[in-house]
């Protein structure tokens, strides 16, 4: 009887799993796609027949060039008299001039001998014997290359650059670590500006401190900043609480507990934030020679300009030597940060370090007393002339011509005649509508509901500010550089994740590539490929393939043993491994990768503009360059809103994140 009762109630029980409200139950994706159809269904038509399709309609454009150019000529007409800039801005920006030059004054009192012995002395006593002779051989050939001025002109910069933004990012990490609300505060404007390309922080300082070092440092600090800050609020915040509670039943104070204890205990965030602030710093140091900053970046700025190839070279060797010295010498610091010395080893390591002081003074006086406080010009290696002669014979051999592949200039015309304009033609003649509705789709899925209003409002500004065609360009060639980055660096990451000597080999690569700044990955593609929209493609696709590619690799090889264990016991074959274990189980990694490709690619497309891409950049390096700010302006708002609305169509949400695994 009683199994006569329950025959009827599993057919009943199956039928209403199967029915549609479960399946939406189960599948929040598709909830959240059929209520997008539905409020589409209801908006679109309206839209349609208010405002039309095709691009976005003037009727809902703000021209903002009048008053932005408003409010520049009254900061430019003011600048000299008004008491905002005399007695607060003016300050700050002598206070910069004055900290810079004194910093670049040191550095030519200790001599080339006496920089050279400093940089190897620290490497040495932080890193070792090897670090240390990498230091001095890049410092040498800085200076054997004819840059040693502009080297330290930008040591000087970035010195300065560095103590601000240290400064800054310890003073917003301690309160985002000590206060929730602050942190709650800080981290939604802490995430904006790390997807900010690094020229959209060029232009409001040069509206507020002109051309010149002052804005370039202070554009520095407010790029270099957040990393610290991060950091320092993720150490502090992280701190062991079984020890915070030892601590504090002995009675200490707050401020006890965060020296004695909050603030030990992060001390590998502290070091890691250091070393992510210097590497920022350089390469916003190098960038902001668009604005006046000097130094090697100039010299890469104005080679480009000339599309003096050899010269561009002769600069951003030495950028490159400067960004493997930092980041070695901080990465090794980070690694010793454990116990303090005592006794005998605390002797041994201040005797080491008064040994590097004595062996710096001893260097700096001799190379002095020798004449030699500025590298000589008789003992430097001019190679812009034999890098520009291979640069001719890659135009005269390697542009066209070549079997198969056709040259480097075949290969830029193409990508760009059957990739880049074809997406851009189907962007631009998308309606505009749809564009939204596709972003709201994307963000919506992979996030919440917030997520999705932010990512369409950011959408929305952009046609609100009237560069709709130009935007939709610059997003094209994001689009075709991520896809670009994504085949390569998921290829080369499944190689690596399967070979341990792929990986060995692969280690060092992206080590170096990853501490290289962004202007110098225009160097190359200049030279094999010209000016125009591809090289600029192309420069995003190098840069940003080491983090896409080492991102990869460790969320593979991260995949839980246990599971690659029972699948190669079921007789998977490495392809079924790949496909049905390792990639589902590595999904938050591969989209952490999207996004960081993202992020990356578009930073470098919007240097581009440099190189000719056209689009956005074109319009910020116009600005820059001419004085017309309001254009400037604009196309870097424009440019803001593009990084914060793909930053949130491929940056999964916590929640979303703990669903999946």
């Amino acid at each position: 009887m009683a199994t006569a009762q329950a025959t009827p109630v599993r057919p009943a029980r199956a039928g209403a799993d199967r029915g549609p409200l479960a399946f939406l139950r189960g599948h929040p994706a598709a909830a959240k796609l059929l209520l997008l159809v539905l409020a589409a269904a209801v908006l679109v038509p309206l839209a349609h027949g208010r405002w039309g399709s095709g691009i976005w309609p003037q009727a809902l454009t703000a021209d903002l060039s009048e008053p932005l150019g408003g409010v520049t000529d009254w900061i430019v007409s003011h600048r000299d008299n008004h008491p905002l800039f005399l007695y607060f801005f003016g300050h700050i920006s002598n206070a910069v001039v004055l900290s810079v030059r004194a910093v670049y004054l040191v550095l030519l009192a200790l001599g080339w001998a006496g920089v050279t012995v400093l940089a190897a002395a620290v490497a040495w006593r932080v890193a070792g014997l090897r670090l240390a002779l990498t230091a001095g051989v890049s410092f040498l050939v800085c200076g054997l290359l004819g840059m040693w001025v502009p080297t330290m002109q930008t040591l000087a910069l970035m010195a300065v650059a560095v103590l601000a933004s240290v400064a800054l990012g310890l003073l917003l990490g301690l309160a985002a670590g000590l206060s929730d609300r602050v942190f709650r505060v800080l981290r939604p404007v802490l995430d904006t500006m790390q997807v900010l390309p690094a020229f959209a922080y060029l232009l409001p300082v040069v509206l507020v401190f002109g051309i010149g070092v002052p804005g370039a440092v202070l554009a520095t600090v407010v790029y270099a900043a957040p990393p610290m800050a991060r950091l320092t609020a993720l150490g502090l915040r992280g701190a062991d609480h079984g020890v915070m509670e030892a601590v504090a039943s002995l009675g200490a104070t707050g401020r006890q507990r965060l020296l004695t204890a909050r603030l030990p205990l992060a001390r590998k965030e502290l070091l890691l934030g250091l070393n992510q602030t210097i590497m920022m710093a350089l390469s916003m140091a190098v960038i902001a020679s668009v604005i006046g900053a000097g130094g090697l970046g100039d010299r890469v700025y104005q080679a480009l300009s000339s599309v003096d190839v050899g010269a561009a070279l002769a600069a951003g060797i030495p950028i490159v030597l400067l960004a493997v010295v930092l980041d070695r010498t901080t990465e090794a610091a980070g690694r010793r940060i454990g116990a303090e010395p005592t006794g005998p080893a605390l002797l041994r390591g201040l005797r080491g370090w008064s040994l590097a002081a004595a062996l710096t003074a001893v260097a700096a006086v001799v190379g002095r007393l020798a004449g030699g406080q500025v590298w000589p010009d008789d003992a430097t290696l001019a190679i812009a002339g034999p890098v520009n002669t291979a640069k001719d014979w890659m135009v005269d051999h390697l542009y066209t011509g070549v079997p198969v592949v056709g040259g480097t200039a075949d290969l830029a015309s193409g990508f760009t005649s059957h990739v880049l304009n074809p997406l851009r033609g189907g962007l631009t003649g998308l309606p505009w509508w749809s564009v939204l509705l596709i972003v709201a789709a994307l963000a919506w899925t992979i996030g919440t509901w917030r997520t999705a209003a932010t990512a369409v409002l950011a959408m929305a500004a952009i046609g609100v500010l009237g560069v709709w065609e130009p935007s939709m360009d610059t997003l094209s060639q994001v689009l075709a550089a991520v896809a670009v980055t994504l085949v390569l660096g998921f290829s080369v990451a499944i190689g690596a994740a399967r070979s341990e000597r792929l990986e060995r080999f692969l280690r060092p690569v992206l080590d170096v590539f990853q501490t290289m700044p962004q202007f110098v990955y225009l160097i190359p593609v200049v030279a094999l490929f010209g000016v125009g929209r591809a090289p600029a493609a192309a420069a995003a696709v190098v840069y940003a393939l080491p983090a896409v590619v080492r991102i990869t690799t460790q969320g593979l090889r991260g995949v839980d043993p246990a599971a690659m264990e029972s699948a190669r016991s079921l007789g998977a074959t490495p392809g079924q491994q790949l496909r049905q274990v390792q990639i589902p189980l590595a999904r938050p990694a591969l989209l952490l990768a999207v996004n960081q490709a993202v992020v990356l690619v578009l930073a470098v497309v919007i240097i581009g503009g440099l190189v000719g891409s056209g689009a956005l950049g074109y319009d910020v390096v116009f600005g820059l360059a001419q004085g017309d700010l309001a254009t400037g302006l604009v196309a870097g708002a424009a440019i803001v809103c593009l990084g914060l609305m793909l930053d949130r169509v491929t940056q999964p949400t916590a929640r979303r994140q703990r669903q999946e695994s």
